[in-house]
């Protein structure tokens, strides 16, 4: 399986520590950021990384070359940062089968393994971790929407009032269909096209789409505050 890995963002938040580098490569402990994210994955069996790249992406490319722990690294260009959903869609051309996609921001670790597993049950369309969090930080990140039956309904983007506070982590499996869906997104009230609102074409194309409860300790890196947060993450 391989997996897209969207690294094109600015890293604003974390100025001034992204004036001369681009959010990837941020030290968290003594690794950059990116290469935490590529252990986990390369433990997962991934066969090949597809790096969406933007800002300053020589660094990136200079860092990396063409592989990582043995595992081989494809790049793709998002020109612009026009939101994860077209992030993902700059990986259609190098994928052609069921993939995972991987937030570069992110320091985990857990049960990752079981979305890989999920995904390859027959009639699965896309896997989603997923994690609890408090209120303030469902504002700021997808949250799910359920049923009167518990059943995942829809999924809003930095949602002011959150109708829930289960979350999306960063960790995703597709099948080649979110493709299309990602297609058909409009961009949002943030200029964005949104990788959440893909996944609500999915929903209401009656597709298949799993959850897997996070089982571990996980960072979304976004700010200075963030970043020494996963340090103790990593030191630990």
């Amino acid at each position: 399986m391989k997996a897209v890995i969207p690294a094109a963002g600015r890293g604003t938040r974390l100025r001034p520590r992204t004036e001369d580098r681009p959010k990837p490569l941020v030290a968290v402990g003594d690794r950059p950021l990116l290469s935490h994210g590529l252990d986990e994955l390369a433990a997962l069996g991934v066969t090949e990384f597809v790096v969406v790249v933007g800002h300053r992406k020589e660094a990136i490319i200079d860092r990396y070359g063409d592989e990582f722990e043995g595992v081989p690294i494809t790049y793709v260009h998002q020109r612009e940062p026009k939101g994860l959903a077209d992030a993902v869609l700059r990986a259609e051309p190098e994928v052609d089968d069921d993939f995972l996609v991987f937030n570069a921001d992110n320091v985990m670790s857990g049960n990752l393994d079981e979305v890989v597993e999920r995904q390859r049950t027959d009639g699965v369309d896309a896997t989603l971790l997923v994690d609890d969090v408090s209120r303030d930080e469902a504002a700021d990140t997808g949250v799910f929407v359920t049923d009167d039956d518990g059943r995942l309904d829809a999924v809003v983007e930095k949602p002011s009032n959150p109708p829930s506070t289960r979350v999306l982590t960063g960790l995703f499996a597709f099948s080649p269909e979110i493709f299309h869906a990602c297609h058909l997104v409009q961009p949002s009230n943030r200029g964005e096209y949104e990788l959440t609102d893909a996944i609500d074409i999915f929903l209401r194309a009656d597709r298949r789409v799993e959850t897997v409860a996070f089982d571990g300790r996980r960072v979304n890196v976004n700010t200075p505050d963030d970043r020494e947060r996963a340090e103790r993450l990593v030191g630990e």
